[in-house]
């Protein structure tokens, strides 16, 4: 494969509001979220009429139906219908893969740029039929003779008629993200108390950046929506106290619709370019994407779902010759605030580090004060396949902002897997 190894360029990232599931997104579906993002995208950057090298897409809650959705979405916007496009499912991992994927395209010398990003709605479920009905179904479709077909017809039960609705539980241990994390949280000693502080904050880090103006370049209206619905500027500890828990009822659990993401629609999306391309076009950069590594752990024998992250940063960090504490900003994705400070404790165990990770020592804690700081998930929200794109639109402006420096990216994913990225100005 010819690799020319050029610098992968990020020009910049959009998204349409995050809200609450099921209500003004309501009878929406991933392609039409998309279609606005990307399209807001090309209006905003100069695209309309141009054939980008390539785009991909992706969503977790996804139906059969948009086997070509990434395609289709090109089709509803100004981009040159010649531009190609593929989707990526990697759990809530999905956007920030596509940007990975894009961005190996660049950097191999492939295309020139590409637009990457995902979503995710929980209003527009792909509700299915059990499989023995379906089964049934096929074989009335394959078979010709009416009378014969009648027979099989009549062979369905009530049972087979009920729905079959998608559900977020792990097939190999029944469990859901939130009992997972409720394991983490009771072997890390993570207590409520600090799970309802990291919310706390991250709805009020978001608050205050919306008041600052730092998401107005970053969010396009949508339908009945020209904000993130979630945020609660005024919610207190003493109102995240009093609610409780969600997942763990036995009067041991500590995560609450409070300090979790709760069901959020929405979609994002990032333009990745070539130097080349960005300054033939006069597009300015915001910053450069370094490095993007991902992980697995064995969560089905023991492993804590969610603790992936921990292994991908610690592979990135190996490979780049950087330490834990070599970064301007940290996005670690807000799933549960739970799965948060799992994280930033394991790196401070030496224990840990040293069994887990392979390392002589602890790798460390970081400055709290740099994590998250325009918020996270639990306040903007978290559509599963939006979430990558969201992080790196943000984490990008950021750095824009500051005019130099170094952020690392944290995305834990469902199936016991983590996805981990370093951008640089």
């Amino acid at each position: 494969m010819h690799n020319i190894n050029q610098r992968v360029a990020i020009i910049g990232g959009l998204r349409i509001p995050f809200v609450k599931s099921f209500k003004e997104y309501a009878r929406t579906t991933n392609q039409e979220m998309l279609t606005a993002t990307v399209q807001a995208i090309v209006r905003k950057y100069n695209l309309s009429g141009k054939r980008l090298g390539d785009v991909s897409l992706g969503a977790v809650m996804k139906s059969s139906l948009d086997w070509n959705m990434s395609r289709e979405v090109v089709l509803g916007t100004d981009l040159d219908p010649r531009t190609p496009a593929f989707n990526v499912q990697k759990a809530c991992g999905t956007s920030l893969e596509t940007i990975n994927l894009i961005g190996l395209k660049i950097a191999a010398g492939q295309i020139e740029a590409g637009i990457a990003g995902g979503s995710d709605t929980n209003s527009d479920l792909p509700v299915m039929v059990k499989r023995a009905l379906a089964w049934k179904l096929i074989d009335i479709n394959n078979t010709k003779n009416p009378g014969d077909r009648l027979l099989k017809f009549l062979k369905i039960g009530l049972r087979d008629l009920a729905p079959v609705f998608p559900d977020i539980v792990e097939p190999r241990t029944g469990k859901s993200m939130g009992q997972h994390t409720e394991i983490m949280v009771k072997e890390w000693n993570i207590s409520r108390g600090e799970q309802d502080q990291l919310a706390l904050e991250s709805h009020q880090k978001a608050s205050k950046a919306y008041q600052e103006g730092f998401y107005d370049d970053l969010i396009v209206p949508f339908k009945n929506a020209s904000r993130d619905t979630i945020v609660r500027g005024d919610t207190s500890l003493e109102k995240l106290s009093h609610l409780k828990p969600a997942f763990d009822k036995s009067g041991k659990g500590t995560l609450t619709a409070g300090n979790s993401t709760i069901f959020t629609d929405g979609a994002s999306a990032v333009l990745l370019a070539s130097e080349s391309f960005a300054r033939q076009n006069q597009l300015d950069i915001q910053s450069y994407l370094i490095d993007v590594e991902s992980a697995a752990v064995d969560y089905v024998h023991g492993a804590g779902l969610l603790m992936a992250p921990t292994v991908a940063v610690a592979r990135l960090l190996e490979r780049n010759r950087l330490t834990l504490q070599d970064f301007d900003f940290y996005e670690i994705h807000e799933a549960f605030a739970g799965q948060v400070l799992c994280t930033l404790k394991a790196w401070e165990s030496e224990a840990y580090c040293k069994k887990e990770l392979g390392l002589g020592k602890a790798m460390g804690s970081i400055d709290r004060t740099k994590m998250n700081i325009k918020g996270g998930s639990v306040a903007l929200g978290h559509p599963f396949g939006a979430t990558g794109s969201r992080i790196v639109a943000g984490l990008s402006k950021l750095l824009l902002k500051k005019g130099n420096g170094r952020g690392l990216v944290s995305i834990c994913t469902a199936g016991g897997m983590g996805v981990a990225a370093i951008l640089e100005r």
